[in-house]
């Protein structure tokens, strides 16, 4: 089964992927947590942030997990996941497939900043930054998590999440 976390820099979908893998790893030790950044860090960092090579690291990312998939791993996997149609071939090619968008508004995000893209961006600094000057569309997740005020601790979130997985999947 893979579960993608997705959402824009700074929600939170790391922290929480990250706890989810370990929550997983506790009845399924064949988990492992892949994020954007450690998967472009091990391919080569090759690519820039333009659209394009979004994309093209998307796909990356989508077969990877196809891949690890097909070995029988369970995978979580935390990514800004910009593009509909990389989310509609991973319902088609997984074993099991369970969507959570990490929703939080622009503007706690530019508040939030911890890798300095939003102030990058509004310094004219940095361009290519998923919801201001790329178009990102809500997706049709399986489940949305308000990722914002009241605070709920990622084990929490971790803990909602997997129990929402693992009844989807056996209704499928």
């Amino acid at each position: 089964m893979v579960i993608w976390v997705i959402g824009l820099s700074g929600a939170g979908k790391t922290t929480i992927g990250k706890a989810l893998a370990t929550l997983w790893k506790k009845t399924s030790p064949n988990t492992v947590f892949l994020d954007g950044d450690m998967i472009r860090y091990i391919i080569g960092d090759n690519l820039g942030h333009t659209l394009a090579d979004r994309e093209r690291n998307g796909w990356r990312v989508c077969r990877l997990c196809e891949h690890l998939d097909n070995e029988g791993l369970n995978v979580v996997c935390s990514v800004v996941s910009l593009f509909p149609e990389q989310r509609a071939w991973n319902r088609q090619k997984y074993s099991s497939y369970f969507e959570v968008y990490v929703k939080v508004p622009i503007s706690e995000l530019c508040n939030r900043d911890q890798k300095g893209i939003y102030s990058g961006f509004l310094e004219k600094k940095i361009v290519n930054v998923a919801g201001l000057d790329l178009p990102f569309n809500e997706p049709s997740a399986d489940m949305v998590i308000e990722n914002s005020e009241p605070f709920i601790s990622p084990h929490q979130l971790a803990q909602n999440i997997l129990e929402k997985a693992q009844s989807f999947a056996l209704i499928k």
